[in-house]
């Protein structure tokens, strides 16, 4: 955008189309990103695509005619723009996405550097807008869970399904979007739904406890990593949670192989990790920085999202690739906690579900 905000161009009738194009588009740039987000399923590739909208948009906006809201017009461009990108592109699985079994928590892990792993959305750059019924459906239109389900979709059936059950187009406005009859959408329609039936979530995972229970189950989440306390962490677990950890291909269910997992395998230790509180995909998560022995100084190691359910904590996505941090606006290093901050008593606020970043910026991290 700032090659578009730094010139100046003028239409045929004369007009000046920069101030009045980016006076009306700019508010919709997270609302795009977060549709580019749902069809990509990569942060990255969605702001390159919002790029690509404006300019392509831009370039066209003498020619505008109002037909249809500016809002409905730059999503149509987003999709074309999708579209064509996924030609060249695979889709972004988790680690459960790829086909394999539950794994053997005592086996040797492997990284997967060939797989395009899907990645997680800030809730910074998540749709904002003013309508409450548009709010609810941005938060649960960018879930990891449901970006998860729309990879196994074809490109133009994951177009059909968005714009239809997420932004709540008319099959007829769909249909002029991507090019085909409003026969052809109800059909493509009716396939990906049905595609997403088989592997969307089933409705215990997206029934949400209220937000003090929330608070309550992060507060006992963050004190038992703090403790290391393997148990008090699978008492917070669903019997039949999955935790998965992309680049790594393996992923386990159940809470036992997870807590086999935790007590064997996950490096924290009393004193040797930061933990920040962060928000994603519309989930509540955790920044993890574990401390190098050399100079003391804490460095990033995973970003986790988790899904909170009325039952505990169905699914962990740890997200082991560093690049996740500087995308939630992390930095990669930080220093040692002072003294007093090693063991400290829960927050009741820390984590509060309606906070784009559960901390503030100035406040130092937690340990565990």
């Amino acid at each position: 955008m700032e090659k578009v905000a730094n010139s100046m161009l003028t239409g045929a009738d004369g007009r000046e189309l920069d101030d009045e194009f980016l006076r009306q588009a700019n508010p919709l740039r997270r609302e795009l990103l977060a549709h580019c987000y749902r069809m990509l399923g990569s942060a990255h590739d969605a702001e390159d695509l919002v790029q690509e909208t404006y300019l392509r948009a831009w370039r066209a906006y003498d020619r505008f005619e109002g037909r249809s809201s500016l809002r409905t017009w730059l999503h149509r461009i987003a999709t074309t723009a999708c579209l064509t990108a996924l030609e060249t592109r695979g889709r972004r699985p988790m680690p459960t996405g790829l086909g394999s079994t539950s794994a053997d928590p005592s086996a040797d892990l492997a990284e997967r550097t060939d797989v395009p792993w899907l990645q997680p959305l800030p809730d910074a750059e998540a749709d904002s807008t003013s309508d409450p019924a548009s709010i609810v459906a941005a938060k649960e239109g960018v879930r990891l869970a449901l970006v998860a389900a729309l990879q196994h979709l074809p490109p133009r059936q994951r177009a059909v399904l968005i714009l239809r059950d997420v932004l709540k187009w008319k099959a007829s406005e769909v249909a002029e979007a991507v090019g085909t009859t409003t026969a052809a959408v109800n059909s493509t329609l009716q396939r990906a739904r049905a595609q997403l039936a088989k592997v969307s979530p089933r409705p215990d995972e997206v029934a949400e406890p209220t937000e003090s229970e929330q608070r309550d189950l992060l507060d006992r989440y963050l004190s038992a990593f703090e403790r290391k306390d393997v148990d008090a962490l699978v008492r917070l677990f669903t019997d039949d949670i999955v935790w998965e950890m992309p680049p790594y291909a393996a992923w386990y269910r159940g809470s036992a192989d997870v807590a086999n997992h935790l007590a064997n395998r996950c490096p924290a230790r009393p004193g040797g990790v930061l933990l920040v509180p962060v928000r994603g995909n519309s989930q509540p998560g955790f920044a993890q920085y574990l401390r190098d022995p050399a100079d003391g100084t804490y460095r990033a190691f995973t970003l986790q999202l988790l899904t909170l359910t009325t039952e505990g904590i169905s699914h962990v996505a740890n997200f082991m690739d560093t690049e996740v941090f500087e995308l939630f606006g992390l930095p990669l290093t930080r220093e040692s906690p002072a003294p007093d901050r090693e063991s400290p008593a829960p927050a009741r606020e820390s984590c509060a579900p309606d906070r784009e970043f559960c901390v503030p910026a100035t406040e130092k991290p937690r340990t565990f």
